[in-house]
């Protein structure tokens, strides 16, 4: 599953230099700064922020045609970046993609396509990585991750602010059990997607990563600036998610232990989070497991129904057996 990439091979790709031991990656939805900043650190090394392991090598546009400003006008904006300037090649399929790389990233920034987009990735048994949102619905979600342990297909998603290294060192300092906490980020909307699902991921992930699974209610208040989210924990632990939309959208996270209490606004970039991306590809193990990351798109569902319900109380479990219910025909 994880073969390296012969000589022979690298021969025919082109101008991507590639050794015998990198993986070659494809990338999947070009209508996303993401897919500069990762190829550059992957492709590029004389960055300062090089990971080695992986080079990308061949790409799929996609492009959701009702997303003009937030997608198609993107992907013709980075098609020609990575194609230019990191020799990626640019195939029609999904299937062709498939067949020239090792493991794949899916970028596409609308979650909705993300189901259709990944399965034959899954069905070609190529170890993936989504960007967020997972998926367009926490249903889909669900089917994503499903399709993946049916087909032992290595799987993993995640938002590049929980390898954020003071969030990391707030994550291991001696502070105590922690009894709560609080995480602030920008949590801008797109009509096609639960409200936190497009922008709000980014302050819900961080909110976890001190956290962890466990929530079981959570109840929403919603204004057109802010979305103020509060879980409560099976342990009784309490955390709350602000979600901006005005002014400061700084991320920033507050952690409440027992002997003390740490407040920091969150600073990093892409490269620690693609360090884990590369080590994920390399080992084929997630470094958060399915089970936490269904949780946190639970939390991001569950915050939609209690707003729908007028900032009534919502229980994970709920939301969770609904989306795993099959649809109706």
């Amino acid at each position: 599953m994880h073969k390296r990439l012969s000589l022979l091979a690298a021969s025919v790709l082109g101008v991507v230099s590639l050794s015998a031991a990198d993986l070659r990656i494809g990338m999947i939805g070009l209508d996303t700064s993401h897919v500069v900043e990762f190829t550059k650190r992957f492709n590029d090394a004389t960055d300062k922020n090089h990971v080695p392991g992986a080079k990308v090598v061949v790409a799929f546009k996609g492009g959701s045609p009702d997303l003009q400003k937030e997608s198609m006008e993107r992907v013709e904006k980075y098609t020609p970046v990575l194609q230019e300037k990191y020799g990626v090649k640019i195939v029609n399929t999904i299937e062709e993609l498939c067949a020239q790389c090792d493991v794949v990233m899916l970028e596409s920034v609308d979650g909705r396509p993300h189901l259709s987009q990944v399965t034959p990735v899954i069905k070609a048994h190529k170890p993936v990585f989504i960007d967020k949102p997972v998926a367009g619905s926490l249903r889909d979600a669900i089917a994503i991750f499903k399709l993946a342990k049916e087909n032992n297909v290595p799987i993993f998603s995640g938002s590049s602010l929980r390898y954020y290294p003071n969030l990391q060192e707030m994550k291991k300092a001696d502070i105590g059990p922690i009894k709560g906490a609080t995480s602030t980020g920008p949590a801008h909307l797109e009509s096609h997607h639960p409200d936190l699902f497009w922008y709000g991921i980014h302050p819900t992930e961080a909110l976890y990563t001190v956290m962890g699974t466990g929530c079981e209610t959570v109840t929403c208040t919603f204004t057109p600036a802010t979305h103020v989210v509060t879980g409560v924990w099976k342990d009784g632990k309490v955390a709350t998610l602000r979600g901006l939309r005005e002014g400061l959208e700084q991320y920033r996270v507050q952690v409440f232990g027992t002997k003390k209490v740490l407040d920091e606004p969150l600073v990093g970039d892409y490269t620690p989070f693609l360090r884990e991306v590369m080590t994920f590809f390399q080992t084929g193990v997630a470094p958060v497991p399915a089970q936490e990351t269904l949780e946190i798109y639970a939390f991001m569902e569950a915050a939609d129904e209690s707003k729908r319900q007028g900032g009534c109380p919502v229980k994970i479990a709920d939301v969770m057996k609904k989306a795993s219910t099959p649809a109706a025909p």
